[in-house]
């Protein structure tokens, strides 16, 4: 990926930011009502920092509601989701740190959009 590349997936967008070793700096939108995949990621963790609006995280099986200005850690293969449960966008910036950041680095085993398995 390179620096300012975007994303458009069904529940909304992604660019990234930055980038260098080791590391990636994305923000990530959200629409109303949606949420991305539960999945993990062998060879990265990541940051999630809310800038806008209000998030479900599910890490894990562990859910809680992270408000504006709210961060949370991903570890590094532990499965994970975010979700929209407001009116407007979410907006969060994600860091992601590890060995490989290659947006095929996922496993999914559930997806609202039929990309799980």
């Amino acid at each position: 990926m390179r620096d300012g590349e975007r994303g458009a997936p069904p529940w909304g967008t992604w660019s990234v930011l930055d980038e260098g070793e080791r590391f990636k700096v994305k923000r990530i939108e959200v629409l109303p009502g949606k949420r991305l995949s539960y999945q993990k990621h062998f060879n990265r963790e990541e940051h999630w920092h809310v800038v806008k609006g209000r998030a479900l995280v599910t890490i894990d099986g562990d859910m809680r509601t992270l408000e504006e200005g709210d961060c949370i850690a991903v570890p590094r293969e532990a499965f994970h989701r975010i979700e929209n449960k407001g009116d407007s966008t979410l907006i969060l910036i994600e860091v992601q740190r590890g060995d490989y950041l290659g947006e095929d680095d996922i496993v999914r085993i559930s997806d609202d959009y039929g990309r799980a398995g």
